[in-house]
């Protein structure tokens, strides 16, 4: 886990307590982890959080052993970011190991470390939701998800804000260690009482508010209130009282996501809401959420989440 200072606090401790909680629950004798905290220089670091948070006993970049599996860099602070880019050779150490390591992951804007070396260039990444349309305008070669909890394109992996360094983290536990182990830190972490990491939450709906015309913001909080029915560029194109080519053109520029992506996005939340507070079947979620078919709710949650609308039932339910 590579830090520096700016930091923040969470984007390095809690993905290190879900690879240590790991080593309790795994199955057999030897602990499948090995936590070692660097940074560019060695030594402390002091956190973004207010209150001077300081991370002590990090491990220099060129202290580090040669056989790496992964490396995750951790968001934090604009300058904190600016100064371990622009300042420190962690670029240059990044691409030097890259070649050689398993895994390469980031977590909130530490997405921006990796852009900036190019890991990201032809690939799916994300980012804190207040931070995807500056990594867009600084790095247009790299295909940004709005909405992502976490994006794996393996070898490269990026979470969203903060939090969602967990369960990308928690998702990387059960790729290596199964599902049961996933599980009990789950269980232990009291995970199954979240909503996987919040960035649909901010950036589906009041980030796309914010960004659009009061136009097109009633529209938006139309579909988001009711995601059901026929939603299709035409129909909504009519409702906003515009061309479908003009419609679609002035969604894509005010709200950066295309009418048919924010739909789909919309239908998600409504279906995670039903599977939180209802024990409806699967299909009538599917219904009720505005999906076709059962098949196209496992589909897009497989595709914005990386998981199925029964494994999410299972972790989130509160009811």
């Amino acid at each position: 886990m590579i830090g520096y200072d700016g930091v923040q606090a969470l984007d390095v401790v809690g993905p290190m307590e879900v690879f240590a909680m790991a080593n309790l629950y795994k199955a057999g004798h030897v602990a499948p982890y090995e936590l070692v905290l660097s940074s560019p220089a060695g030594g402390s670091m002091t956190c973004s959080s207010a209150g001077g948070i300081c991370l002590g006993n990090a491990v220099a970049l060129d202290d580090l052993p040669d056989d790496i599996d992964t490396i995750i860099v951790a968001g934090g602070s604009e300058d904190g970011l600016r100064k371990v880019i622009f300042q420190t050779g962690l670029i240059e150490w990044l691409r030097a190991r890259a070649g050689r390591t398993r895994r390469l992951a980031s977590v909130c804007t530490g997405a921006f470390v990796l852009a900036a070396g190019g890991f990201l260039d032809g690939r799916r990444a994300t980012t804190h939701w207040n931070s995807v349309a500056l990594l867009k305008q600084l790095r247009p070669q790299v295909d940004v998800e709005s909405d992502a909890i976490f994006v794996a394109e393996p070898p490269i992996y990026t979470s969203a804000g903060i939090t969602a360094g967990i369960d990308l983290c928690l998702a990387l536990v059960e790729a290596d260690c199964g599902a049961q182990t996933a599980l009990s830190v789950s269980r232990q972490m009291v995970l199954f009482m979240r909503r996987p990491g919040g960035q649909s939450q901010f950036s589906s709906g009041l980030a796309t508010q914010a960004m659009a015309t009061p136009r097109l913001r009633n529209l938006v909080n139309e579909i988001i209130e009711d995601p059901i029915g026929d939603l299709s560029g035409p129909a909504l194109a009519i409702r906003a009282g515009m061309s479908e080519r003009t419609f679609s053109r002035s969604f894509h520029k005010e709200t950066g996501t295309t009418p048919a992506q924010f739909v789909e996005v919309a239908r998600i939340e409504r279906a995670k809401t039903l599977l939180e507070t209802s024990d409806w079947p699967l299909a009538r979620v599917a219904e009720r959420a505005g999906f076709g078919s059962l098949h196209a709710l496992h589909r897009a949650f497989q595709k914005r989440l990386g998981i199925t609308p029964g494994f999410y039932r299972d972790r989130f339910r509160t009811g």
